[in-house]
């Protein structure tokens, strides 16, 4: 049984504007503002799940996220996009994006990855066993150990577009995170699975809204959006 399907991602920003310049010559999305508004920005291509919504917030990025994207791309193509290279790994560099968010830049790959560039969504989790496990029940698929490392894996799936790794780390999650994923579902089952409701959409004194904010057992913030066709079991 499959309780959530990948609907797209969103990303805050303080600047809106500069934020959806980078990310979507990062990612190779097109970009267009969304709806009437002028601060937030909506980045696409001829793939539904790929959509990242670029939504300005009013507070800057004030800790190491919890949440960031890793590109198949190189630290020279990021740096020219307007990144800085932060730190080099045994096989990565970790990169920030104009607003101090940080990215991880993969080489290997990136001369044949082709336009679209993301490679793996990242969260950072004080128990990713438990955290990965949760997900893929979610999704219907396997969370699977790396064999020399304790890092959690689910495989792209029919819930799941890209790579999502869920990594050890001894900080506690404090602030909202600034990236999150949105899922079609039924906040009822995802209660029920052991999700927290954060704001629900009868609440909202904005009609616009017509999705649910939760929260998984480890604070991740998500939002769910009902299906208009069922979920595939």
């Amino acid at each position: 049984m499959t309780d959530a399907v990948i609907k797209d991602l969103v990303i805050d920003a303080t600047d809106g504007a500069t934020l959806a310049a980078f990310w979507s010559a990062a990612l190779g999305l097109r970009s267009r503002p969304a709806g009437d508004s002028a601060a937030d920005f909506v980045l696409e291509d001829d793939v539904p799940e790929r959509t990242v919504w670029i939504n300005q917030v009013p507070e800057p990025r004030t800790v190491k996220q919890r949440v960031h994207l890793d590109l198949h791309a190189t630290v020279d193509e990021l740096r020219a996009l307007g990144a800085t290279a932060d730190a080099q790994q045994e096989s990565w560099t970790v990169m920030r994006d104009p607003e101090g968010g940080e990215l991880c830049a993969f080489p290997r790959q990136a001369a044949t990855a082709g336009r679209y560039r993301l490679y793996a969504l990242v969260v950072d989790a004080a128990d990713p066993a438990a955290v990965s496990a949760w997900w893929a029940e979610r999704f219907g698929l396997e969370a699977k150990r790396y064999s020399d490392r304790p890092w959690y894996r689910l495989e792209p799936g029919d819930g799941l577009p890209w790579l999502m790794l869920f990594i050890p780390v001894p900080e506690p999650k404090t602030v909202k995170n600034r990236i999150h994923w949105d899922v079609w579902g039924e906040t009822g089952r995802l209660l029920d699975a052991g999700a927290t409701l954060l704001a629900a959409r009868q609440d909202s004194p904005d009609p616009g809204v017509f999705w649910d904010v939760l929260a998984d057992p480890e604070g991740n913030e998500f939002c769910v959006f009902r299906p208009e066709q069922p979920l595939p079991e």
